[in-house]
């Protein structure tokens, strides 16, 4: 496949499912407001987790799997991020940036989307640590974190790991990640490559 063939079929993809062309847009939005402001807006994400929902109870996936499929994907991307922001690693926007991401691509995609915000986000942090001078502080805070973490799950705990009192190496604009990682894949299982 070349490289217009490539483009078409992308195109194609995102005019035949406003799903997708609604979440690259608004996860897009998101990125860029995440670095500007260091927050993502509640409009963006609640309006992007209603139109996933309504879109999908009007037109399914596939077969029947509408409604109650886009709603099981947003509360998987919601609930997969949520304890991160208990621990403080992630802000409140970006669990609703999950949660939209998970109603727009439905329980099926959720997956392969988290995998490659995670890593996504892992990838940016060295990046963005290397770039401070600061990657072993952020290596450092990352063991503390799993140490302390596994000692609660080990005790029976629960897990409470506090991150403050610690060097900050600084904050990254996790929707950056999210957008790039979920891109990525879709882009990706489009064209078979996962």
């Amino acid at each position: 496949m070349n490289e217009l063939d490539a483009f078409l079929e992308l195109t194609r993809l995102l005019v035949t499912d406003p799903r997708t062309a609604v979440l690259f847009t608004l996860l897009v939005a998101a990125a860029v407001s995440d670095v500007r402001h260091q927050r993502i807006p509640n409009w963006l994400t609640v309006s992007g987790l209603v139109f996933g929902l309504l879109y999908s109870a009007v037109v399914p996936f596939w077969l029947h799997h509408g409604f109650l499929w886009a709603l099981a994907g947003a509360a998987v991307g919601f609930g997969v991020l949520f304890p991160m922001w208990l621990l403080r690693l992630t802000g409140a926007g970006d669990v609703k940036l999950m949660a939209m991401t998970g109603a727009l691509l439905g329980l099926h995609a959720i997956p392969l989307a988290l995998i490659g915000s995670l890593s996504a986000g892992g990838v940016c942090a060295i990046v963005y640590a290397l770039r401070q001078g600061n990657l072993r502080t952020m290596l450092g805070n990352a063991l503390r974190i799993v140490h302390l973490g596994g000692l609660a799950v080990t005790a029976g705990m629960p897990v409470r790991v506090a991150t403050t009192g610690w060097d900050s190496v600084g904050k990254l604009p996790y929707g950056v990640a999210i957008a790039l990682g979920t891109i990525t894949t879709v882009v990706a299982a489009h064209y078979g490559f996962l």
